[in-house]
């Protein structure tokens, strides 16, 4: 039987880390970063931990 391929999309996206979470980046951190505070940019630079009703969904699309 082949192997399954994982999401390519998906596996740019989202990461597992060693215990097994799901981690995202926040949104808002890509561009347009000049006039927004230091304070929020730094609040957004910290991964996130997927809510679990998509955590099931996203680990099918990472095989």
């Amino acid at each position: 039987m082949p192997k399954n391929k994982s999401h390519s999309g998906a596996s740019r996206r989202f990461r597992v880390t060693g215990t097994g979470k799901i981690m995202r980046r926040r949104t808002n951190k890509n561009h347009l970063l000049e006039h927004k505070p230091s304070k929020r940019t730094r609040r957004l630079s910290v991964d996130v931990q997927v809510s679990p009703a998509d955590a099931r969904k996203i680990r099918k699309l990472l095989g």
